[in-house]
């Protein structure tokens, strides 16, 4: 494969505040002092060119290894995206339509019930139709995960040990077949399994693991030449890791181990990438699917998959389900995608898209402004503070 990265630019010249760019790197480097984050990378860039790519603090605290910009990072949901896209380019080459039933691909879904509350009663009723590739994408399929909460669905999906990561895509698929729908499919936003779920139909479609897909269609194209499902024992001396310990709890950190290769190539949380080369893929979706002689996807479908898909359908909003998607917001096509300037407490521009992982890396695209922004920090417990911290900097240092 060849690497590739982005030219880098000055942030003058691409409309940014030096010094306020400068200060992003400042606050999360006082954060490190505080001891709140073991240290993270910072990469902001304009016009397909980076002005910002920063390590600070460490990438291993417990043996005092500085961070380094190509420190490479677990990024658990980011790896959403990237399966998302994987399953537009087999729409694109007509190998499916997103209003295809997801039986049609899976055939263990074909019978699947739904569970109904039913005087305090579960109740398993056919669903009223069948999810669909469309609805997996923007979570609307009925699924759950079970770490949002304890409701007797999502402790199936718990004693299935659907989170362990112990079998291939496809026996993990007829697994979550087994256990019936929290929702009617179609009827509400829950995050969930889902794009797990459509790495198998990735898989059976294409006739290629999900990585051997990922790899000949995203990753190489791009020259994203440190992403994958697991770390070659040449590059492990450059994995970031948590601290030993959570700062607000002091329980222990436990992140998956990508030394290995896995057995399940996870769809919804199973990548480890750098900085440098998700901006590679980041810089593809904003020029529209395509960055030098790769095209990823059309500029039509990248449109549609950035849009707003959800319309009059509500996300649940109970328990721990009910932080997703943030206020002022819709869900496209794997990602979170901003409706309006106002509304959400956080800054941004409406038309944004953006997702991040469970430990705590993030990333936002601002087609209106013709930027992205993406920190990598190994910090689970602290994202839900890191994420409008970083993106109120970013905005604060840009000039227009």
């Amino acid at each position: 494969m060849t690497p590739r990265t982005l030219p880098e630019g000055r942030p003058l010249d691409l409309g940014f505040v030096p010094d306020a760019t400068k200060a992003i790197i400042g606050v999360l480097q006082a954060e490190v002092a505080r001891q709140r984050l073991p240290g993270g990378v910072a990469l902001v860039a304009r016009a397909g060119q980076v002005l910002l790519h920063s390590a600070f603090g460490q990438q291993d605290p417990q043996r005092g290894v500085p961070m380094a910009r190509d420190s490479i990072f677990r990024i658990y949901s980011m790896t959403k995206p990237m399966v998302s896209v994987a399953v537009l380019q087999l729409m694109e080459r007509g190998k499916l339509l997103l209003s295809d039933p997801v039986s049609k691909h899976l055939p263990e879904f074909a019978g699947v019930p739904v569970a109904h509350d039913v005087f305090g009663t579960m109740a398993l009723q056919p669903p009223l139709r069948e999810p669909t590739v469309h609805d997996l994408l923007r979570h609307t399929s009925g699924l759950t995960y079970e770490i949002l909460g304890n409701d007797p669905i999502q402790l199936q999906y718990a004693k299935a040990r659907l989170g362990m990561r112990d079998m291939p895509n496809r026996a993990f698929a007829q697994t979550l077949a087994r256990i019936p729908y929290r929702f009617e499919p179609g009827t509400v936003w829950e995050y969930s399994r889902a794009t797990d779920l459509l790495g198998a139909l990735v898989e059976a479609v294409s006739g290629q693991t999900l990585g051997e897909f990922l790899y000949d269609n995203i990753i190489s194209p791009l020259g994203m030449v440190d992403t994958g499902f697991a770390v070659p024992p040449e590059h492990h001396h450059r994995i970031a890791e948590p601290f030993e310990k959570d700062p607000d709890g002091a329980i222990p950190m436990r992140l998956l181990d990508p030394r290995k290769p896995p057995v399940m190539e996870a769809g919804g949380a199973g990548l480890v990438s750098t900085a440098a080369d998700y901006a590679l893929f980041l810089q593809a979706l904003l020029d529209g699917g395509t960055l030098g002689n790769a095209r990823l996807l059309s500029p039509a479908t990248v449109r549609s998959m950035t849009a707003d898909h959800l319309g009059d359908i509500a996300p649940y909003r109970a328990g721990r389900s009910g932080e997703l998607p943030p206020p002022g917001h819709g869900f496209g096509l794997g990602f979170a995608v901003r409706l309006q300037d106002g509304i959400s407490p956080v800054s941004g521009s409406k038309g944004l898209y953006y997702w991040g992982g469970i430990a705590g890396t993030t990333f936002f695209v601002d087609p209106a402004k013709d930027f992205f922004a993406i920190l990598m920090v190994q910090a689970p417990n602290q994202r839900d503070y890191y994420r409008p911290l970083f993106r109120n900097l970013v905005y604060a240092a840009l000039n227009d």
